[in-house]
This record gives C-alpha cells, sequence and structure tokens, in this order.
C-alpha cells in the first residue's frame, strides 16, 4: 500500500497531523512504514519517535488519542496527512495546536479563519457557564431560551431585507449576526458544530 511512498534514507516520512473538523494544523513528526501500517490497523495516529527510536502512539500517556478519519498522500509522494478527531490538545504544552506561534514568537491569540465558527462557538459556551457580568451574550442566557430563539427570528428576518435590497455590506453585516445569534442557540440547546457538520457532509453528493 505504501511501496510509492518517498520514504527518506532513515525510512521515515513528514507526518502533518489536522483536524478534520475545524482544519486547524496540530502537530508535525515522522513516520516509518511501519508506523503508518499501525495506525491504519487500529484506527488512531501513529508515529516514529526519532528520540526514542520507536512506534508512538499518540495519546498513549497522555489520553490525547488522534482517532484518524483520513490519511492523504501529498502529489510529490514524499509526505502524509493525518485527518483526525483530537481526543485532547496535540502540544506537550497543553495548548491545543503545536503551531501557536508566530514567526516572531508572540502567541497567536486571534483565531484563523477557517476556525473562526468553532472558536465563537468555545467563547459562547464559555459565557453560558460563567455569566460575565457586562456580557451581552451572558444577558441572553439569563432571559432563557425563548429570548435567545426570538433573536434568531428576528436577525433571520433582518438578513431576508438584506438580501432583497441586495447591498453587499448590509448582507454581510445581517448574515453574521445571523450566523453569531445562531451559535448561541445552538450552545442554548446544547448541539454541537461536529454534528452539524456531519449532518452537512451526509448531505454532500
Amino acid at each position: 500500500m505504501f511501496e510509492n511512498l518517498k520514504f527518506d534514507e532513515n525510512g521515515l516520512i513528514p507526518v502533518i497531523t489536522q483536524s478534520y473538523y475545524t482544519g486547524k494544523i496540530l502537530m508535525q513528526a515522522y513516520a516509518n512504514k511501519e508506523a503508518l501500517e499501525e495506525t491504519l490497523k487500529s484506527g488512531y495516529a501513529t508515529y516514529y519517535s526519532r528520540s526514542r527510536k520507536s512506534l508512538w502512539k499518540k495519546g498513549e500517556t497522555s489520553g490525547n488519542l488522534q482517532k484518524v478519519i483520513k490519511i492523504k498522500i501529498d502529489c510529490d509522494e514524499d509526505s502524509v496527512l493525518y485527518l483526525v478527531e483530537e481526543e485532547g490538545p496535540a502540544c506537550h504544552t497543553g495548548r491545543e495546536s503545536c503551531f501557536f506561534r508566530d514567526i516572531d514568537f508572540k502567541e497567536d491569540e486571534k483565531p484563523d479563519g477557517f476556525e473562526v465558527f468553532f472558536k465563537l462557538y468555545e467563547k459562547i459556551k464559555d459565557r453560558k457557564n460563567n455569566l460575565p457580568e457586562n456580557s451581552y451574550v451572558s444577558s441572553l442566557f439569563k432571559k432563557g431560551s425563548d429570548k435567545i430563539i426570538q433573536k434568531v427570528g428576528e436577525e433571520a428576518v433582518e438578513t431576508v431585507i438584506a438580501l432583497k435590497n441586495g447591498k453587499k455590506e448590509e448582507i454581510i453585516y445581517e448574515v453574521s449576526d445571523l450566523i453569531f445569534h445562531l451559535l448561541i442557540a445552538l450552545v442554548d440547546k446544547e448541539v454541537s458544530l461536529k454534528e452539524i457538520e456531519e449532518e452537512l457532509l451526509r448531505r454532500y453528493k
């Protein structure tokens, strides 16, 4: 199965690990043929540790396993991509991803574009759990589900009006408002974005 892969002189190939649901790059490691075979067999990300000179199943000790959904190979067949459902942080520092700093070595706290919905969802969930003062989102949770549902309805109507008017800036603003309040409603009803993604994947033809 891996005959065409271009392993280096040590029998290793780089592996990039990416979150299947958020698209976030989690880590980079190496695998040999045996590690790839074990990954396919077990369904969990297995690498080759160059320092220990042995196979390394991610999360075997920490519990932060990586369930592999897909394995992809790049066009030159000299690197591999694991698409995983992560069961905890990927980085030994406890961070979600090993790539948490910019090139100037400062931590990048602003979410990347592809993960903004997930980060917003988590921030809204935190607001629900902690109900900080002077928070608009907290105030909606305090008022209850009916108020949240009402706001979704109001934003939906405003979005329809914006679409009818056809002004791009107005459409962007109102659609953003609608998505924001939909995320609040999803958190309120304990519906995850992963569940929404899975439903959309089922509909994909």
